[in-house]
């Protein structure tokens, strides 16, 4: 063991240098503020001031805590939300968009999303954004016993956030049990070609209506947006193809019937301009007839009054008129009243005007 006695050097303890004595006995001594050893006796270490740092510890901790309770005392709400804020259990309020204040650590706030939601009755939207059929839910019975498979899209949102988290454990799987119930009884009052061709739009109706007054019963703080078909068909696939084919039939025929009423619309309109033509021109002539035949009435009135004012002047006058309008169209024959001598006359008068044989002209 090497002999340090007399030797003075330093000593590193602890990370701080200290002056060292060493002595001719073998006892050495450090500088004024380290330990001192000597004849066996212990040295007295510098004992670390506990005091202060607790005081930096409470501080710090305290300073945390003042910070947790004034974040913790304020929230904000988005336009998408509703806040429930609760304390021991008890709702106090129900707050909209904004800032708002808490007392904290004794109230609790509750985000509710507002917004309008949707999921599928009869199947399900996997990862990839394709649809998987759920033949459970989605087959269904018709009024004439056929089964169709039958998607429908719900679209709905929170009307009543209190209700919505303390009315029901489970609110969206108690809207999808009224959607399926709703829809089964819906569904049996249609025949299968109503339910996939034109009672479609009445079906959508029927479940809606339904739904909002069971919702409206069990108050879980739901309420229906919107209810559609997305998909109805029969659930084999030669089903399928017989109902397409009857489809394509029914679509002919409303083509057919189509084209024949377009037909209807365009002579119907020239029928009745033709039946309107027809009854103008009969109340024309009609109109004609009657001014025709109130002329004669006049004329035969206007002859009547000089018939009554000279009697023979006027029947020797219609005589001459008469005879004027009938013998040059008659063949005139003089006899002795026997038959056996009769005189044509026309071989005896030449006609002066140039007419044909057989006129007699006025002399």
């Amino acid at each position: 063991m090497a002999d340090f006695k007399g030797f003075s050097g330093r000593e590193f303890r602890e990370g701080n240098f200290r002056d060292v004595n060493i002595g001719s006995d073998g006892s050495y001594s450090s500088g004024p503020s380290g330990p001192q050893r000597g004849g066996g006796a212990s040295g007295q270490r510098r004992k670390p001031d506990m005091k202060k740092w607790g005081w930096r510890i409470a501080v710090v901790v305290l300073a945390l805590v003042v910070l947790l309770t004034v974040f913790s005392s304020y929230y904000n709400v988005s336009e998408q939300e509703n806040a429930v804020v609760t304390m021991f259990g008890k709702v106090i309020r129900t707050d909209t968009a904004g800032l708002y204040f808490k007392i904290p650590f004794l109230q609790q706030v509750h985000m509710v999303d507002i917004t309008t939601h949707g999921t599928g009755i009869g199947y399900s939207v996997g990862q990839a954004g394709q649809n998987i059929a759920n033949s459970f839910d989605g087959i269904m019975i018709t009024k004439d016993f056929n089964l169709i498979n039958i998607d429908f899209y719900l679209e709905y949102k929170v009307s009543d956030p209190v209700a919505y988290l303390f009315n029901s454990r489970d609110p969206e799987l108690i809207l999808n049990n009224i959607a399926l119930a709703s829809i089964r009884s819906t569904v049996i009052d249609y025949t299968v070609d109503e339910a996939m061709t034109t009672g479609k739009s009445a079906i959508q109706a029927d479940v809606k209506e339904k739904m909002v007054s069971e919702l409206q019963e069990q108050d879980i703080g739901i309420q229906v947006v919107n209810i559609t078909i997305q998909d109805a068909e029969p659930p084999t696939q030669e089903i399928i193809l017989a109902f397409k084919e009857v489809e394509t039939a029914k679509q002919s025929a409303e083509t057919r019937i189509n084209q024949a009423k377009k037909y209807e619309n365009e002579q119907i309109p020239a029928a009745e301009a033709q039946a309107d033509r027809i009854v103008q021109s009969a109340e024309a002539q009609k109109a004609a007839r009657i001014a025709e035949a109130e002329g004669q009435v006049a004329r035969f009135n206007a002859m009547y009054e000089q018939y009554a004012l000279n009697p023979l002047i006027t029947k020797q006058r219609m005589f001459y008129e008469t005879m004027e309008d009938l013998l040059p169209g008659l063949k005139v024959i003089i006899t002795d009243g026997n038959t056996q001598t009769m005189l044509p006359v026309e071989s005896f008068v030449t006609p002066a005007d140039g007419s044909t044989e057989g006129e007699v002209t006025q002399p």
